[in-house]
C-alpha cells in the first residue's frame, strides 16, 4: 500500500457521516484473500441509490457508472465506509459521487472512488423529469 492511499488521521476526523458502512466478512473474499472488488462495487452502488433518495423518491435505475480503480484492498472484518455526494440534477438523472474508505487499525485508508448516474423512470420504465422529494 503506497502513502498515498492514507487518510490523514486529523483530517479523517472531520464530521461525515457515510451513506452506508459495512463490516465485511470472509465470504466476501476472493483468491487473494482481500475483499472481492465486485462487492465493493455492489456497495458504491447501494450508496450511490442512497444519495440520490435525498433529492427524489422516485423509482431510479443506475445508467452508468464511471471508471473505478482500486486504490488499496480491503481486509477481512475492516469497517467500510461509503462516503457521498450529489453532483448533478438534470432533467432526468442524477449524478453523484462515492468515496469509499476502510479503517485499518487507526487510519482511514482510501480505497476507490466513483461517479455514478442515476435515472428516473416512470411506471412503465421510461425516463421521466426528476421530481425533488
Amino acid at each position: 500500500m503506497s502513502s498515498s492511499s492514507s487518510v490523514n488521521s486529523a483530517a479523517s476526523q472531520e464530521l461525515r457521516d457515510p451513506a452506508i458502512r459495512v463490516v465485511l466478512q470472509p465470504k466476501d473474499t476472493n483468491n487473494a484473500g482481500t475483499i472481492f472488488g465486485g462487492i465493493i462495487l455492489s456497495y458504491i452502488d447501494l450508496a450511490g441509490a442512497v444519495e440520490v433518495g435525498k433529492t427524489t423518491k422516485q423509482r431510479i435505475v443506475t445508467a452508468g457508472i464511471k471508471e473505478v480503480e482500486f486504490k488499496a484492498p480491503v481486509l477481512v472484518g475492516e469497517v467500510v465506509s461509503f462516503y457521498t455526494k450529489t453532483l448533478r440534477v438534470g432533467r432526468t438523472s442524477v449524478t453523484v459521487t462515492v468515496e469509499v474508505e476502510s479503517t485499518r487499525g487507526h487510519d482511514q485508508v482510501r480505497v476507490t472512488s466513483a461517479e455514478l448516474t442515476f435515472v428516473c423512470l416512470d411506471k412503465d420504465g421510461k425516463p421521466t423529469p426528476v421530481v425533488p422529494s
